[in-house]
């Protein structure tokens, strides 16, 4: 039986980047040979750790999403044990709802990014095929558009003068009646 889990764990900040990738294809390896798959790899990269941990400040954080046997658990367990470079690692079983949940999310997202990449496909043909049988209207659009700006821009500069002072009307009389209270309260 097969289940999800999530391995993290913590690399001594000095191991090469070919080490690194190593003991990845290392587990990836074990995980194959059980009839396992490596869902998705996270390298997050050095950080600074809590505490130090064999006097070390830094290490280098990966998160590996496995779908599992929990023999297969056991035995990359035993291999991080073994290794020097890993300082600390955890391997823990995933909540199956949430690992649906974000499943679904993952096909919705491919989905719409397919639908999203036909449509794209679609109006670029499209475009392709009008392109040529209106050649010639561009040339003459920008002339008209051109005229037709400084048009609006003069009719959006007119505008707001005009709504300016009635905005400030109702400022005023908010003002003078803010004014009768404090006079009345004075009388009294």
């Amino acid at each position: 039986m097969t289940r999800d889990y999530e391995l993290g764990f913590i690399l001594n900040p000095e191991v090469s980047e070919e080490a690194t990738r190593s003991l990845l294809e290392r587990i990836q390896q074990i995980v194959v040979s059980h009839d396992g798959q490596v869902v998705k790899v996270n390298q997050w990269g050095r950080r600074r750790l809590a505490y130090p941990i064999e006097h070390n400040r830094d290490g280098y954080y990966i998160f590996i999403d496995m779908i599992l046997t929990p023999e297969t658990v056991a035995e990359i367990e035993h291999m991080l044990q073994v290794s020097e470079v890993v300082l600390r690692h955890m391997v823990k079983r995933r909540d199956p709802k949430a690992v649906q949940k974000e499943r679904e999310e993952r096909a919705e997202r491919e989905a719409r990014a397919a639908s999203a990449a036909a449509a794209a496909a679609e109006a670029a043909t499209a475009e392709a095929e009008t392109l040529p049988a209106s050649a010639e209207a561009p040339t003459e659009a920008p002339a008209v558009e051109a005229e037709t700006a400084p048009q609006a821009e003069a009719e959006a500069e007119q505008q707001p003068t005009e709504e300016a002072p009635a905005e400030e009307a109702p400022t005023d009389n908010a003002s003078s009646t803010a004014d009768e209270p404090s006079k009345s309260s004075i009388e009294a």
